[in-house]
């Protein structure tokens, strides 16, 4: 059960700080999602619910790195050339039977275990067969072209930990281990409402003075690339006493409730209001632009998210603010995604004290450098800049000033979201 009940993230009229609300919910959220065991090949992109811990080493046994000659390192001449009989054939899965002797080069094929006492191994491209004898050149180097166990997973170590959004590699290293099945963190419900009279939905027509809801469609898709299931509950008309009902009864059966739009102070925007009613609204004026009206609450055992109306400012916010939530939710544990330097390709100025955002994309100069070029309108409701940028420029609280040429904090939209 979350419970969001705390003065910590009560309203007040300053702005909370990003960084301060971020902070809030990396202490205070924690899975709610059940736990469930499936098989491996079923679990990309799951949370995983446990560390998995090797109960073996990898690779299990030393063994050798190329197609080559195993020997001992000491039975080589120091000052030139070796030649030592052929005295077996090493395959993988085919281990030396027997001991191997002293004074012998041993056949041994890229992956085959080395047997007790051959230290060293020769790539056959650097030797010389001279009938049931090869001739090794000097200069190498004790340990050459060996791979040693554990040298990949010591036994008894995290192999992954706990939280992990797992990738195709992350599998392909539990099953290096022995696994076969994970446990992991069942998906979150997510239910998805957009709010306003003006709003219709694509489907059938929008008559003067209404638009088609693209926010809910929005959130709904950075919702399930989050690997949350998702419902689709439509548009909440500006009726306090509908969009009660409504939220009552998506709580009841969801982890979490989005909606976009009336969480203002608006005279309609009866989002708020009606949350209040039924549970707690926290934090809902950031010191980010575009954005500022957001919420986060609960209902019963729902977590309430509040996105602003606009279709901007609801990406950007559920990229920097939402996210969070659902992945900390969900199991996950890293929070944070990776921003990269780049140079900007314009000048900006914005106040001090708030978190802004630029819309970019990455454009490649002729000297090489990925420069930030930014998007020619800022407005919020102007979504076709979000299908041109690649990213955020991403600008803290304290700075006022990009220069041309400057560098930058760069957020791409694949580190938050498709």
């Amino acid at each position: 059960m979350v419970q969001l009940k705390d003065d910590c993230f009560a309203a007040s009229d300053e702005l909370t700080p990003l960084g301060t609300a971020l902070g809030e919910l990396a202490a205070r959220l924690s899975a709610v999602a059940g736990i469930e065991r499936i098989a491996l090949a079923d679990a990309v992109s799951r949370f995983l619910a446990e560390d998995i811990l090797a109960a073996r080493n990898v690779p299990p046994h030393d063994n050798s790195a190329v197609d080559g000659y195993a020997v001992y390192f000491d039975d080589l001449a120091e000052d030139g050339d070796t030649r030592l009989a052929i005295g077996g054939r090493i395959a993988a899965g085919h281990p030396l039977q027997g001991a191997a002797e002293r004074g012998q080069a041993y056949r041994i094929f890229t992956g085959a275990p080395l047997p007790s006492g051959p230290d060293t191994v020769f790539m056959q491209e650097d030797v010389h067969l001279d009938g049931d004898h090869v001739i090794l050149p000097t200069g190498l180097k004790r340990g050459a072209n060996c791979r040693y166990a554990g040298e990949d997973i010591e036994t008894g170590s995290v192999v992954v930990a706990k939280g992990r959004r797992l990738r195709p590699q992350d599998l392909g290293v539990i099953a290096s281990v022995g696994i076969d099945r994970v446990a992991v963190y069942k998906p979150l419900r997510a239910a998805v409402f957009s709010t306003g009279d003006e709003i219709r939905d694509p489907s059938g027509d929008a008559p003067q003075g209404c638009v088609f809801d693209a926010n809910r469609f929005t959130v709904m898709g950075m919702l399930q690339s989050l690997g949350c299931t998702v419902d689709d509950l439509g548009i909440l008309p500006d009726d306090e006493p509908v969009i009660s009902a409504a939220l009552a009864t998506a709580a009841a059966s969801h982890d979490l409730i989005f909606t976009s739009g009336g969480v203002s102070v608006g005279d309609e925007d009866h989002v708020r209001t009606a949350v209040e009613t039924l549970g707690y609204l926290h934090f809902w004026r950031l010191a980010i632009k575009p954005g500022r009206p957001v919420a986060l609450g609960q209902i019963g055992d729902a977590v309430f998210v509040g996105l602003p109306g606009n279709p901007v400012a609801t990406m950007v916010t559920f990229m920097r603010v939402a996210r969070p939530v659902v992945l900390l939710l969900s199991g996950g544990t890293d929070i944070t995604p990776a921003f990269y330097r780049v140079a900007a390709a314009f000048s900006f100025s914005k106040k001090s004290g708030r978190r802004e955002w630029v819309r970019c994309r990455l454009v490649q100069g002729d000297d090489g450098v990925f420069r930030a070029e930014n998007y020619s309108s800022g407005g919020a409701g102007v979504l076709a800049s979000m299908v041109w940028a690649d990213g955020l420029v991403e600008l803290d609280e304290d700075r006022t000033q990009i220069n041309q040429g400057g560098m930058v904090d760069f957020l791409p939209f694949s580190e938050v979201t498709l």
